[in-house]
């Protein structure tokens, strides 16, 4: 059985940043996602994730912000001493890089791949106009 993803979040936004990430990578069996629905307690969210992950022997989860219900409730399974690899802070090439690194069986450091996707673009464009006049 192959490692697993687990999206958690306020609301739709794992559901969908799986299925962008589908639109950029195809179908995704390994990658599932919860979502904590405005209507919905820590304890529901708590059922709804285990019984995502009730068969799976190795995964990992992506929270969408630290300090929120999600990642609480997944924290506190931790603490209670499941074997759960949890960040937060999830963002699309996070997701990607998880892909890639299933395939290519890479290890990788999601916080390091996270925080170098995030650049200012204006930058990036400046030093290439840089680049054009020399």
């Amino acid at each position: 059985m192959s490692k697993k993803l687990v999206l958690v979040s306020h609301g739709r936004f794992c559901e969908e940043l799986k299925t962008t990430t589908e639109m950029i990578m195809g179908p995704q069996e390994d990658i599932h996602a919860v979502a904590l629905l405005p209507e919905e307690g820590p304890e529901d969210f708590a059922a709804k994730f285990l019984e995502t992950v009730k068969d799976f022997e190795d995964y990992l989860v992506f929270a969408d912000l630290l300090g929120g219900t999600p990642c609480n409730v997944v924290s506190r399974f931790i603490m209670e001493g499941q074997d759960i690899e949890l960040y937060a802070g999830v963002n699309l090439p996070m997701v990607i890089e998880f892909i890639n690194s299933s395939l290519t069986g890479a290890e990788v450091s999601y916080p390091s791949k996270a925080a170098e996707n995030i650049v200012k673009v204006n930058d990036v464009l400046a030093g290439l106009m840089d680049d054009e006049d020399e």
